[in-house]
């Protein structure tokens, strides 16, 4: 996990500044807004050669108790894309963690604000990193009348059902290959007890289990489409986050009673000794209703991830693509090329120009 880049954005708390409207003339001076908008900090950006185009950006994860600070820090792309010519409005949610609801909503919200204080829009992009990317998506197809189109990079372009399972696969395989491991609770990485653990020790503890049996390692490795020196983070992410899927749903959001599993290595051993959970039937319809993707989209979508990212598999970047092929979505999602390496590791350049490859 890297926190301080776009996927994990310490996103700062201002307060909301007298109403000082950008009005249609166009402006001599780059101009910076802040404040709260129940709850959620927000700031909006607006370059001296602003072109008339809003950008709504949404970060991505941020850790739970991540300090903020007053105004707001802007995303790593901020000033590229205002040098680019294009207002920035962006929140930093009401909430932190896996917020993808709470940021729906908070986008929303700042997108009318922002439009009251530019007037005169010509056109109003998304555009979501990691998280954000999922983010992007549900607003697309929620909110297709405001907005012109969207780009998602290096995006959890998942359902919360279908990430909560993901997770969830990730959980009860590390257990299967490393029962009982040193200072990991005997009752699993999806138990209450892993819950509680300080993400410090639930990592150590997960890889010192790695390197004391790397066969298994690797064909956890493997099977997961993650680099071997990058399990053990990936590892103790998805427990970070399916544990807070789980808290905000009000139990847990996935099971895996009738999953048949492949990959394992000895798959008859692997299903017939993995740990099966079943869902808390309202946690799951809660992740089904509030973080719901349906792929019906009818703006258009620029997709890009980049190589070798240990948090965004293959297999869930090619999720999205076939959903929205499924629901007949027009236009149908435009997938760049991957570039950069590891997780959101897009140059500047990059992003503008995914930006630009939507208007094309």
């Amino acid at each position: 996990m890297r926190p301080l880049l776009r996927c994990a954005l310490a996103l700062a708390l201002g307060l909301l500044l007298p109403a000082a409207s950008l009005l249609a003339a166009p402006p001599t001076a780059p101009h910076m807004l802040s404040g709260e908008l129940q709850g959620a900090p927000w700031r909006l950006d607006v370059p001296a050669d602003w072109n008339g185009d809003l950008v709504m950006l949404a970060h991505g994860y941020e850790p739970v108790g991540v300090p903020r600070t007053t105004p707001m820090t802007a995303n790593d792309s901020t000033a590229t894309l205002l040098s680019a010519g294009y207002a920035v409005a962006q929140s930093a949610y009401a909430s932190q963690g896996w917020a993808v609801a709470d940021a729906i909503t908070d986008m929303e919200r700042l997108r009318q604000h922002a439009l009251g204080e530019l007037k005169r829009v010509r056109h109003t992009w998304l555009l979501g990193f990691s998280m954000g990317g999922a983010v992007t998506l549900a607003s697309l197809e929620r909110f297709p009348q405001h907005y012109t189109g969207g780009v998602s990079l290096c995006g959890a372009n998942l359902s919360g059902e279908q990430i909560a399972a993901d997770l969830l696969t990730t959980l009860v395989a590390f257990d299967y290959f490393f029962p009982n491991a040193a200072g990991l609770p005997a009752t699993g990485l999806a138990s209450h007890e892993a819950a509680v653990l300080p993400q410090g020790v639930l990592y150590q503890g997960i890889a010192d289990a790695l390197q004391r049996n790397p066969q298994h390692a690797d064909v956890l490795a493997k099977r997961l489409q993650v680099a071997p020196d990058a399990l053990a983070g990936t590892i103790s992410l998805h427990t970070l986050v399916l544990h807070e899927l789980a808290t905000r749903s009000g139990g847990m959001p996935a099971g895996n009673l009738g999953v048949v599993y492949s990959g394992f290595g000895d798959d008859a051993a692997f299903n017939a000794g993995v740990q099966r959970i079943a869902p808390v039937p309202a946690a799951l319809a809660d992740v089904r209703a509030k973080l719901a993707l349906s792929g019906a989209l009818k703006r258009p979508l620029v997709v890009q991830f980049n190589n070798n990212d240990p948090t965004i598999v293959p297999h869930m970047q090619a999720v999205y693509p076939q959903m929205a092929a499924q629901a007949g979505a027009r236009p149908l999602p435009h997938v760049l090329p991957p570039v950069g390496e590891g997780h959101c590791g897009f140059s500047e350049a990059q992003v503008v120009d995914a930006l630009k490859a939507i208007q094309r």
